[in-house]
């Protein structure tokens, strides 16, 4: 159950890559084009948090099943500040009026939680897109 745990951990991080850079893009587009804010940016910016959270459960479902070493500690706790960082603009923007809402909160917000993963995955002496499993 370990192994199909951590290929799934493994696995489920390209979609949260793509699902990121697939919003930021979309918010930086927004921002610079000054278009009207669209339903599509919350699509993807909730699709992007989503699977985030999903990483961040299974990560701690591995955690629960034994497995941990001391550089998880910093891995576990930037990951989990990448999940709430991409949350942020998603549940400010939904209370807004639609007319408040731009762009540029959830280009933001997308580009800190990409960089908190990064570093994240350094903690733990890996590369984003490397395939090293312990």
């Amino acid at each position: 159950m370990l192994t199909g745990l951590l290929h799934a951990h493994s696995g489920l991080r390209y979609l949260v890559l793509v699902a990121g850079v697939v919003a930021l893009v979309w918010a930086v587009v927004g921002v610079v084009t000054k278009r009207p804010y669209a339903r599509g940016m919350r699509i993807a910016a909730m699709s992007f948090a989503g699977l985030l959270h999903l990483q961040v459960l299974l990560g701690f479902a591995i955690l629960v099943s034994g497995r941990f070493y001391p550089a998880l500690i910093g891995h576990i706790f930037l990951m989990i500040m990448a999940a709430v960082v991409a949350q942020i603009p998603v549940s400010v923007l939904r209370r807004r009026p639609p007319e408040q809402r731009t762009y540029a909160p959830h280009a933001i917000g997308i580009a800190v939680a990409l960089f908190l993963i990064w570093a994240g995955v350094a903690a733990i002496g890996r590369g984003l897109l490397g395939s090293s499993m312990m």
